[in-house]
């Protein structure tokens, strides 16, 4: 090591242990030397012994501090960890000392994003051995999101205020905010009870096992089900057939171009396609369906397409849904190509919900497709025209979405558009009706 780094180093280690001194602290030590200066000009002893005292009480203080073996613990919980735009959640903080000594004042600080709020700080008093202390605070987003709450920072002070020391943690948990959900209204829905389950139950000894117990292979298939004698012998791959109960399918698509919406923030046409997408995966699965959501991720196509399946109440399909919700955002000109074909692989019969922005002729044909035999389509049309304040645009825009939807309309679907700022149960309640077409009735 070089001289300089030898005195650089040297400097630190001298100078380290000052840096914990508090505004207090730093205003004793520099009154304490003040005096001893002045003791020495005027040569009075009284004076020095003063300033040496005043001087030595913060050295002594950040020292002793600073070489005590102060344990903390801390635990985070926060409830609910699945909370609505808009809904408060409380992050609830517990702090212990596990060491065998008194510490002094605590002064506790938590990192959160900007968008939850402020950030929370707290002052607890000295914490004796073993002792708890349990603290909580609000959080609140007006935007979807994941966001990591933490790493918690706490500040110890001696019994005078003149020395501090901190210690930090490492662990994070996230809050997940997700979209608006609306209780929707019951209503008939087309393709109830189409979708998975053989339900055709023979008697095995009746008709031979390879008959009876195998069918073809389907997509989504486990591939542990496959059998193989039945494969060997037909030439196609052939899976053992279970009976499972007859369940409906639903697959959610979410149009997610950038340029089919407008409008920003929480009124925004976007915010309106993903929270109506949110409520009805809550309400389908709560009434027994498998649902599965596509919007046009990258390699979404090959995923299995029921990957989710309902449980009894539909709590875990919904949640999973909702998760993948609180962080999508708005995309590219492919993204509805996309999800077009991932939903074409998906929905083999049952049920297709659609909440789209602006669409044209060629998006009209694409989302056709979709409509075949067993399969029953519905879709949501955002009102993107609502935002714009330009009469002449308003109009042309207006006139071509309900072109479209009459086209879409033609094409098998049920459509029902958007009418301003309805709520969503309004228009959810409209589904099946034939009559609504942007607020005129045919």
């Amino acid at each position: 090591m070089s001289p300089r780094a030898a005195r650089r180093d040297l400097g630190r280690r001298l100078l380290g242990p000052l840096s914990r001194l508090t505004t207090r602290g730093r205003a004793v030590l520099a009154a304490g030397l003040t005096c001893a200066l002045c003791a020495v000009v005027l040569g009075q002893q009284d004076l020095l012994r003063v300033g040496v005292l005043l001087a030595l009480v913060p050295v002594i203080t950040v020292l002793v501090l600073g070489r005590a073996r102060y344990r903390l613990a801390c635990a985070r919980s926060i409830s609910p960890v699945r909370v609505e735009v808009g809904k408060p959640a409380q992050v609830v903080l517990e702090i212990a000392n596990v060491s065998s000594t008194r510490c002094g004042m605590v002064l506790a600080e938590e990192q959160v994003p900007y968008t939850l709020g402020s950030r929370p700080r707290f002052v607890l008093p000295g914490l004796e051995s073993g002792e708890r202390r349990a603290v909580s605070y609000p959080v609140r987003s007006d935007v979807r999101g994941r966001f990591l709450v933490g790493p918690l920072s706490l500040t110890l002070t001696d019994p005078f205020g003149m020395g501090e020391h901190r210690r930090s943690f490492t662990a994070r948990d996230q809050l997940i905010v997700i979209p608006k959900v609306a209780a929707l209204p019951p209503v008939q829905l087309p393709g109830d009870w189409s979708g998975s389950g053989d339900s055709r139950p023979r008697a095995v000894s009746a008709s031979g096992e390879d008959d009876v117990t195998t069918r073809e292979y389907r997509q989504g298939d486990d591939l542990r089900r496959v059998h193989w004698r039945s494969t060997a012998r037909r030439g196609e791959l052939m899976v053992r057939r279970e009976e499972q109960p007859w369940q409906s399918r639903a697959t959610l698509l979410l149009d997610r171009r950038r340029a089919a919406h407008r409008g920003d923030g929480p009124e925004s046409s976007f915010e309106w396609a993903v929270s109506a997408i949110a409520s009805v995966a809550v309400h389908l699965a709560s009434r027994g369906y498998a649902v599965r959501l596509v919007d046009g991720t990258e390699g979404q196509e090959s995923a299995n397409p029921w990957a989710h399946i309902a449980s009894s109440g539909g709590e875990s399909t919904s949640s999973a849904v909702l998760d993948t919700l609180s962080s999508v955002a708005p995309g590219g000109g492919i993204e509805l190509q996309r999800a077009v074909h991932a939903a074409a692989r998906a929905a083999t019969g049952g049920l297709v919900v659609a909440a789209l922005g602006e669409i044209d002729e060629q998006d009209t044909a694409m989302l056709a497709s979709l409509h075949q035999a067993g399969t029953n389509c519905v879709a949501l049309v955002a009102d993107t025209a609502s935002v714009i304040n330009d009469a002449a645009l308003f109009t042309q825009v207006r006139e071509r979405t309900l072109a479209q939807v009459e086209q879409l309309r033609a094409a098998g679907w049920d459509v029902v558009p958007a009418r301003g700022r309805e709520p969503l149960e309004q228009t959810w309640r409209r589904i099946g009706s034939g009559r609504s077409l942007g607020g005129v009735r045919r």
